[in-house]
C-alpha cells in the first residue's frame, strides 16, 4: 500500500490520519506544538518522524493540513527536496489558488506530482471519516490519489486540475462566512429590536432559512456550547482575504465578499483570538459593536 506522511494532525488532521490508519495505511506524523495527537495515533500505530525531512523520504503520498499557503509554502520545499520521484503531494489546507498553481508546477519539474483536496466539514466529520474532498488534480493523479482520499471523505469531487479545489473551497468558505456574517448581524438586530435570540431561532429553525451551518452557529450562539464550529476567526478573515485575491485576479466586482471581510476583520481586530474564538463567537463581535451585552 502507499506509504502515507501527515503533516498537520491537529482538529481536522488527527481524525483524517486515523482513518487512514483503520484502512490500513502505513502511516509517519510529525509533531509541531501539541503533541497529544501525534502520541494518540502512534498509540494506534502510527511511525512518527523526526523531522519533515525524514517523512518525506519514508512517504509515497504526504497530507499537509497547515493554517494557509506561507506554511504550505515552507512545507513543500522540505518535500520538493526530499521527496523521491513518483511521489505525490496532498493539500488539505484552505490555500491561495495562485500559491497552488506554482506549488503544482514546482513539484511536477521534481517528478512529484500534486494535488488540492481542501475539506468540507468539521472535527466530528473528519473522526468520522465523513468529510467533503473537492479536489483539484490531473486525472492521472487523480485516479492515483481518490482510494486514499476515501479513506477519510464521504464526498469526493474531482473539480478540475491544479488548484481548481482550492477555488471551490474559496467559493464555499465565502457562502458559509457569509451565512456567519448574516447571522450576527442578524441576531443583533433581533436582541436590538426586542424580538431575542431564542424568538429568532424558533422561527427560523424548520424553516427554509434553516441548513447544517446554521445549526452549528446557533450552537453557540443559543445553546453557547463554544466548540460548536471549530473553526477559528482568524481562520475566516485569511480565507476571505484570499478569496479577495481571488475575484480581483479575476477582475470580478466582489462587494459581498469585502463586507463579509470586514465583519471578521472586525472581530479579530477588536480581540478575535484564533486560537480560543471561532465563527460562531463573531455574534459577540457584532453585539459589542452595537452596544448589546450577551
Amino acid at each position: 500500500m502507499e506509504r502515507i506522511g501527515f503533516v498537520g494532525v491537529g482538529l481536522m488532521g488527527h481524525g483524517m490520519a486515523a482513518n487512514l490508519l483503520k484502512a490500513g495505511y502505513p502511516v509517519t506524523v510529525i509533531a509541531h506544538r501539541n503533541r497529544a495527537p501525534v502520541e494518540d495515533l502512534v498509540a494506534q500505530g502510527a511511525k512518527e518522524a523526526a523531522d519533515l525531512a525524514a517523512l518525506a523520504r519514508d512517504s509515497d503520498i504526504v497530507h499537509i493540513c497547515a493554517p494557509g499557503s506561507p506554511q504550505v509554502e515552507a512545507i513543500v520545499d522540505v518535500l520538493a527536496a526530499e521527496m523521491a520521484a513518483g511521489g505525490v503531494v496532498i493539500d488539505c489546507s484552505t490555500s491561495n489558488p495562485v500559491s497552488s498553481e506554482a506549488l503544482a508546477a514546482k513539484l511536477d519539474a521534481k517528478g512529484i506530482g500534486w494535488a488540492d483536496a481542501p475539506l468540507g466539514g468539521t472535527p466530528v466529520q473528519a473522526e468520522a471519516g465523513e468529510l467533503a474532498a473537492m479536489v483539484g488534480a490531473t486525472p492521472e493523479i487523480f485516479a492515483r490519489v481518490e482510494p486514499v482520499i476515501a479513506s477519510w471523505a464521504g464526498t469526493i469531487a474531482h473539480i478540475g486540475g491544479p488548484a481548481a479545489g482550492h477555488r471551490m473551497k474559496l467559493l464555499n468558505n465565502f457562502l458559509a462566512m457569509g451565512y456567519g456574517a448574516l447571522y450576527a448581524e442578524a441576531l443583533a438586530l433581533a436582541e436590538k429590536t426586542g424580538l431575542g435570540t431564542e424568538t429568532f431561532d424558533r422561527v427560523i429553525r424548520g424553516s427554509r432559512m434553516d441548513c447544517g451551518f446554521y445549526q452549528t452557529f446557533m450552537g453557540y450562539a443559543v445553546e453557547g456550547n463554544r466548540e460548536a464550529h471549530k473553526f477559528t476567526l482568524t481562520n475566516a478573515l485569511k480565507d476571505m482575504t484570499y478569496l479577495s485575491a481571488m475575484a480581483g485576479g479575476a477582475g470580478v466586482a466582489n462587494p459581498m465578499g469585502a463586507a463579509v471581510r470586514n465583519s471578521y476583520m472586525l472581530a479579530v481586530n477588536t480581540g478575535g483570538d484564533g486560537g480560543d474564538d471561532y465563527v460562531p463567537h463573531l455574534v459577540d463581535f457584532v453585539a459589542k459593536a452595537n452596544g448589546i451585552t450577551r
